[in-house]
């Protein structure tokens, strides 16, 4: 049996849990617990980690209330643990399982899986990657909520596939979610040394202990990110309860971050404004994304390079946003902006980008002024499907900007303008400042150069740079009056309204219809 085939029966054991009233919210917690222990079991793992007495053996010869009693205070006493990270994954946890039943069923049909198929084994990344398939499975199906940590696999393969992480960097993600970025560059780091046979002892033990830096501000985030990367062989430094602390980036826990070689981030979206933000900035500001830029060049070393995704929001927004901006591309170079196509992230709408930049200039890594000369752009949003469900955000998609990025992670690499993948040379070219003095071919590429001279001169220091008509969005200068707008919206409401109307009468409640539109009256006047 696969990975993916273990995912969706696990996922489909939790069916009878929503029967006794767990979420689905709470599945992937449940199911955490529970595979986290018995991937001790299966990877060798129990007697390093966890006590006697509070094993997956013990758990399961146990049956009904005994079973159900005997969890409860085996979650208490794994919370209580001396082994850091094993505290800081069950500290606090507790089960919303109700029914000693459905935790003896659940137990036996985990019990009895097919752990291993035809192969007859399986590593401890392997049973990694199949608790990634666990989460991503959660965050396609809970979508609010999820999506504010995690990250489409595709979109961090990608990024880590250019930035290229190497043994003994000091890699970070300041919002670490489920540590996927951190996963990943590990996977990368393995693939390409041997799976650290190449690597000496000292930075075999680096690489375990110390490479690796997340920070996470929900406690339950933080947990399933631990019990992630303990599953692909990441302990980090214990003395700091593992690879992801748990803290608040925009404060004292942010500043206490060693500094890094390597940033791969995808701080949360969501509402600008926050009220966590404690930390004292050079461009003080409300706005959570723009003081996560701020704290991500401030936390890299001289030529230490960052990919970060950020909402559309972080490239125009003016006042100290364009302070942040201009302060960027002086201190960094920002050499490349992929736009990413709308609907790739569980909050559908959003639009965003992945920024690369180095600390410094290609000559002088200590340079702080005029270091960015040129930005590149791909723009992959333009004209392109609508992603979900039905049209899944792949790989596939991704492969012609890492050709065009080059093999340089800084940006170095030789490039030329011009790429039409999806069918680019069939778009229109409005006619706009990025478009002035370029012939239609190259107009229509989604792969651009923009000098900073340009950028300052032309755009104001905005970095929403644009250049293809996107046919999918909507032109406001086209739209109709606001008052025909909601006149229509209106009747739709009124229609909708009508109908379910109807619908609760057919199923016998009436009344219930009747007490609504008392309701309805109240609000707007009577409605007939």
């Amino acid at each position: 049996m696969n990975n993916n085939d273990l995912v969706a029966k696990l996922w489909k054991l939790c069916d009878n849990l929503r029967d006794g009233g767990v979420s689905y919210q709470n599945y992937v917690n449940e199911l955490a617990s529970l595979l986290f222990l018995k991937m001790c079991k299966e990877t060798g793992q129990e007697v390093d980690l966890l006590p006697k007495g509070y094993r997956w053996d013990d758990l399961k010869i146990r049956i009904g209330q005994e079973q159900h009693l005997y969890y409860r205070n085996m979650l208490v006493q794994l919370g209580a643990d001396d082994h850091a990270i094993v505290q800081a994954i069950f500290q606090n946890v507790n089960t919303t399982i109700t029914q000693p039943k459905q935790l003896t069923e659940l137990i036996s049909n985990m019990d009895s899986l097919d752990w291993y198929g035809n192969s007859g084994h399986k590593s401890r990344d392997d049973f990694g990657d199949m608790y990634e398939g666990l989460l991503q499975k959660n965050a396609n199906e809970t979508k609010s909520g999820a999506g504010q940590y995690f990250t489409p696999r595709p979109l961090i393969k990608t990024i880590v596939n250019v930035m290229k992480p190497q043994p003994r960097e000091v890699i970070q993600d300041p919002a670490a979610g489920t540590a996927g970025f951190l996963i990943e560059s590990d996977r990368f780091i393995k693939a390409n040394t041997n799976d650290m046979e190449d690597l000496d002892l000292d930075t075999q033990d680096f690489q375990v202990s110390r490479a690796f830096i997340g920070l996470e501000l929900v406690p339950e985030t933080r947990r399933l990110a631990l019990m992630n990367c303990l599953l692909h062989d990441i302990e980090g430094n214990t003395d700091h309860g593992g690879a992801i602390r748990l803290g608040n980036t925009l404060g004292s826990d942010g500043e206490n971050l060693p500094k890094a070689h390597l940033i791969l981030t995808n701080p949360p979206f969501g509402s600008a404004a926050g009220t966590n933000i404690t930390r004292t900035f050079v461009h003080p500001t409300n706005n959570k994304q723009l003081c996560f830029m701020q704290h991500i060049v401030e936390s890299l070393m001289p030529g230490g390079r960052a990919a970060v995704v950020v909402p559309d929001n972080v490239l125009f927004e003016g006042g100290k946003g364009t302070d942040i901006r201009r302060d960027l591309m002086d201190k960094c170079n920002l050499h490349t902006i992929l736009r990413l196509p709308t609907g790739i992230f569980y909050a559908q709408g959003v639009k965003t980008n992945v920024l690369f930049f180095t600390k410094g200039s290609v000559s002088n890594p200590a340079q702080d002024k005029h270091c960015t000369e040129n930005v590149w752009v791909y723009d992959l949003r333009a004209n392109m499907s609508n992603f979900g469900k039905r049209t899944p955000f792949g790989n596939q998609h991704l492969k012609p900007f890492e050709d065009v990025y080059g093999e340089d992670p800084n940006g170095l690499s030789p490039r030329t303008e011009g790429e039409w993948s999806f069918n680019a040379e069939e778009l229109e070219t409005p006619d706009t400042a990025e478009n002035q003095n370029v012939d239609h071919h190259m107009a229509t590429s989604r792969w651009r150069k923009f000098s900073r001279e340009w950028i300052r001169d032309s755009k104001g220091d905005s970095l929403d740079i644009s250049w293809l008509k996107d046919n999918n969005s909507i032109d406001a200068a086209n739209l109709p009056e606001p008052s025909v707008l909601a006149a229509e919206a209106m009747g739709e409401l009124v229609q909708a309204l009508g109908e379910l109307d109807a619908l609760m009468r057919e199923l016998g409640a009436g009344d219930d219809a009747d007490a609504q539109k008392v309701l309805l009256n109240e609000m707007l006047g009577e409605v007939k």
